[in-house]
């Protein structure tokens, strides 16, 4: 048994298929016409946007756009000027092109890898991914052709790109195993809306099998199995038909209100990345959207959009949902999300630099122009406006400054919007937890990203393998400040949810319930397991399990107790 992380959930049993999508080999040479090697490279490039744009629509259709925006991002990074400038340059001074892209793409996949966070480091695999598909089509080189692999593959790879996920057909895969990434890496991210199990980061896999070999895919606890006995085969497929069975029977809670089993009212919503992902949480009974992030808008041009641009897409998602709530977070760029346009400076800790609220409200005019766009959208549905990364009063009530501004400015213009329009904290770092009752006095609802909160509270790079153990929201401290933020919220009368992976969490849930939580945001395809969960836990017997949980001193004694209780 080899012991990895669990990327996406479920169990799958199949021969090994071995993926390697290799740098194509090429001959490095001096060209004496420049002008017609950089026509050569255009071309490339042209035909690079024109298929990862075809690899990106087919994705749109399988797994919902904001899936499809990873592959958009590739051509928004090999677009960039600066890399298309430097790229350029090599090839003007007599480099053929291959070597100019190879060079230039080999700077960036060092500069991304030797950030510490996993989400930069992604980038990393994207580069690498984007060097080798202009190499191939530089070279002449075929493509892999993921999607001819037969029914029941067990896909094994160093990784598993954007561009390779984009080929597959899920029918036929049972299992995703890797060398590398995380829950928060592209492969999880596409195996999860693919519903495929897969198990990332087992350590020196693809040397350890062979084509045809036998395996189980352990998604749920993260292992994998390589050349099985035949009863462990016989366990695991006991194990996938009662997964499946699960799956199936979830379907009863389709239509029905979020309630405990005594009968208490919450509310489940669905996260989205763009307009169109709303519809998917419309088709999974979603009762609102939690978390709209913002941020894929400004990712996917070479220019700030228009208000026009976002008042259309923050509108169609809230005529999408008919009047149910919609939250929608202000631009949270930095960290891990570059926007090369904006120009920001590189940081050697990103995640603790200059990004979002700080960034926008050092940016007023274009922050203005969202916070403008987000009224102007009100006035089509329950848009409510939510601030990432606050860690001080401050920074809440010069949000509110500038949204009571704008009013007065829509108001002079006679242009609609909700007057009553709430702007709220997402609670994401031990200081917003620490003043937690003092943002209450400010904020008109709260939101727990639990996956920002873990690592600062931690201080922990969730990517970062020798310190994965302490990344844990069953951690005690992590549970202490999860449930400070909820009282401080509902002392002061405020809606406290959380848009975090811990909110979808079968384990946790019973804990959130006794703490008060009021608002569970999910991925859609997470909706009915999690409505299905809360349906099983009363308060009292979710106050008894919270109170033994948090006389616990570790986090690996409060999960034991939660597997031990799980329903």
């Amino acid at each position: 048994m080899l012991k990895g992380i669990g990327g996406s959930a479920g169990y799958g049993i199949g021969k090994v298929v071995i993926i390697s999508d290799g740098k194509p080999e090429y001959k490095q040479h001096t060209v004496t016409d420049t002008d017609a090697e950089l026509q050569r490279f255009e071309n490339a490039m042209e035909v690079f946007v024109e298929k990862t744009q075809k690899m990106a629509d087919a994705m749109k259709e399988k797994v919902g756009g904001h899936n499809a925006e990873i592959l958009e991002g590739h051509i928004v990074l090999m677009s960039d000027p600066f890399m298309q400038d430097q790229v350029k340059e090599l090839i003007g001074n007599g480099e053929c092109a291959e070597a100019a892209v190879d060079s230039v793409c080999d700077m960036f996949v060092s500069m991304f890898s030797q950030v510490d966070d996993e989400l930069t480091r992604q980038r990393a695999t994207d580069v690498g991914d984007i060097r080798v598909r202009m190499l191939k089509i530089l070279t002449g080189t075929p493509d892999i052709n993921i999607g001819d692999v037969p029914a029941g593959t067990v896909i094994v790879a160093k990784d598993l790109t954007p561009s390779m996920t984009a080929g597959i057909v899920k029918e036929n895969v049972a299992g995703i195993i890797t060398e590398i990434g995380g829950k928060t890496s592209h492969s999880a991210i596409l195996a999860r809306a693919l519903e495929i199990p897969a198990v990332l980061s087992v350590d020196g896999i693809v040397d350890q099998v062979s084509d045809g070999m036998m395996a189980v895919v352990d998604g749920c606890e993260g292992v994998c199995i390589l050349e099985p006995a035949m009863d462990e085969i016989a366990e695991y497929e006991t194990k996938r038909a009662d997964y499946l069975k699960e799956k199936e029977l979830l379907q009863i809670y389709r239509g029905k209100d979020t309630v405990t089993a005594d009968g208490t009212k919450v509310a489940l919503y669905g996260n989205i990345g763009n307009p169109e992902d709303a519809k998917g949480v419309v088709a999974a009974d979603g009762e609102g959207v939690g978390l709209f992030r913002t941020e894929f808008l400004f990712m996917g041009t070479d220019s700030l959009p228009t208000e026009d641009e976002q008042f259309e897409a923050y509108k169609a998602a809230a005529e999408t949902m008919q009047g149910k709530e919609v939250i929608i977070r202000t631009l949270d760029v930095g960290g891990d999300k570059d926007i090369p346009y904006l120009g920001l400076e590189k940081e050697d800790n990103p995640f603790l630099g200059f990004r979002a609220v700080r960034y926008c409200l050092k940016n007023e005019d274009s922050y203005k122009v969202q916070l403008r766009a987000l009224l102007r959208a009100s006035a089509f549905g329950d848009i409510k406006i939510m601030v990432p990364l606050v860690t001080c009063v401050d920074e809440i009530r010069r949000v509110k400054e500038l949204v009571a501004e704008l009013k007065k400015e829509l108001d002079s213009e006679k242009i609609a919007y909700n007057k009553d329009i709430q702007v709220g904290v997402m609670i994401e770092t031990p200081a917003a937890s620490l003043i937690a009752d003092l943002l209450a006095k400010e904020a008109d609802f709260f939101s727990i990203g639990t996956n920002d909160l873990t690592q600062y509270t931690m201080a922990v790079d969730r990517g970062n393998a020798k310190v994965a153990y302490l990344y844990s929201a069953y951690n005690p401290a992590v549970l202490r400040s999860m449930k400070n933020v909820i009282e401080a919220g509902n002392a002061a009368g405020i809606m406290v949810g959380m848009c975090g992976e811990a909110a979808a969490d079968p384990l946790l849930i019973p804990l959130l319930i006794s703490f008060g939580l009021g608002e569970f945001s999910v991925s859609a395809t997470s909706v009915l397991r999690t409505r299905g969960t809360i349906a099983k836990w009363s308060k009292a017997d979710a106050d008894a399990l919270a109170a033994k949980a948090l006389s616990l001193s570790t986090e690996t004694e409060v999960a034991e107790l939660l597997k031990a209780f799980a329903r």
